[in-house]
């Protein structure tokens, strides 16, 4: 499915099965895949195969990029048709291994929301912003905001007064609304008000909210340049010999990836994204395209085709992140430095 396909026009149970037709082709991707899968059975309504694909995910062979998250979703979907008991313990494990990723965290807390469990939720907000996040006065990495904006909602609902965590996740929301706003737990009674200025105004709130929701949920499809790890560029030659035209030498390489991403950053080229390829791979790609690896006109399609898999890294890195070359300094220290 397209990323601009209409919702309401999507057929999810015939979605979910083409994934996972998708995730049997590319077992690499296959959580990737699967989780989106389960996401679209979950919408369909057919929870209990939902679980399913989670619990197929867990119990895989494989080792799980992400094994904290597809716990959480499990619970999330779990207490959806039922299974509070099952969920609670799923959550409570969570809580318990501290996973160093937030995703975890919000999913869990998000589904104790949802169950008016809000001083659970409150907790487990604030627990992953304290394990993840340095200090309420340093600034957070993005991909934290969801913990502290979900705190921030959850405490506002409970009104509880302004902390320091607060204070930060207000300095970190960049929408038109502030968040005391978009989270008054009273804004929804102007909805039966007969006052034009207030229905105006809460027309106005619902915007920005739905705004910063498409904002997190938008996953487009970025402008992917392909990189080659050493060891794979190194095998890829080495196969294919004739590949040496287009790399002349690993570090020409890495430093054709950083000019070729500020240029396209210069010339207003949004979405810019980093996908690593393997030769296996890029054979296995290659190979169902009909192509010969050989052929260079393959390289970029092979990028689209993995960063619309979801295996693109944003680029440029965060502040404080380490460099997309992988050379474990961070990105502002390396072929970010000028």
């Amino acid at each position: 499915m397209r990323p601009d396909t209409p919702a309401e026009i999507v057929d999810h149970a015939t979605e979910a099965a083409r994934l996972e037709r998708t995730a049997g082709l590319y077992p690499e991707d296959a959580e990737t895949l699967l989780l989106r899968a389960a996401a679209h059975l979950e919408l369909s309504g057919d929870r209990p195969a939902a679980t399913t694909l989670y619990d197929r995910l867990l119990s895989s062979s494989a080792g799980l990029a992400n094994p904290a998250l597809v716990r959480a979703l499990k619970a999330s979907n779990l207490w959806e048709y039922g299974h509070e008991a099952e969920a609670r313990a799923i959550i409570e494990g969570i809580r318990t291994t501290a996973p160093r990723d937030p995703a975890p965290w919000v999913i869990a807390a998000e589904a104790l929301e949802s169950h008016d469990e809000l001083e659970a939720a409150a907790e487990t907000f604030t627990e992953g912003a304290r394990l993840l996040i340095p200090g309420p006065a340093e600034a957070p990495l993005a991909s934290t905001h969801p913990l502290l904006f979900g705190r921030h909602r959850v405490r506002r609902m409970l009104g509880l007064p302004h902390d320091d965590w607060d204070t930060l996740a207000d300095t970190v929301h960049t929408g038109p609304v502030t968040l005391d706003e978009l989270h008054d737990p009273k804004r929804v009674w102007s909805l039966g008000s007969d006052e034009p200025a207030e229905l105006e105004a809460e027309i106005s709130r619902l915007r920005a909210e739905l705004g910063a929701y498409r904002a997190a949920l938008s996953r487009p499809f970025p402008v992917a340049v392909l990189h080659w790890p050493a060891p794979e560029l190194e095998e890829l030659l080495t196969a294919y010999p004739t590949l040496s035209t287009e790399y002349p030498s690993h570090p020409e390489h890495l430093a054709t990836i950083e000019s070729s991403l500020r240029e396209l950053a210069s010339s207003g080229t949004p979405n810019l994204g980093i996908v690593t390829g393997t030769v296996p791979s890029y054979e296995a790609f290659a190979a169902s395209e009909a192509t010969s690896p050989t052929d260079p006109t393959l390289l970029p399609q092979y990028a689209t085709t993995l960063a619309a898999r979801g295996r693109a890294v944003a680029w440029p890195p965060g502040e404080g992140e380490g460099c997309w070359c992988g050379v474990g300094r961070p990105y502002r220290e390396c072929h970010g430095a000028n």
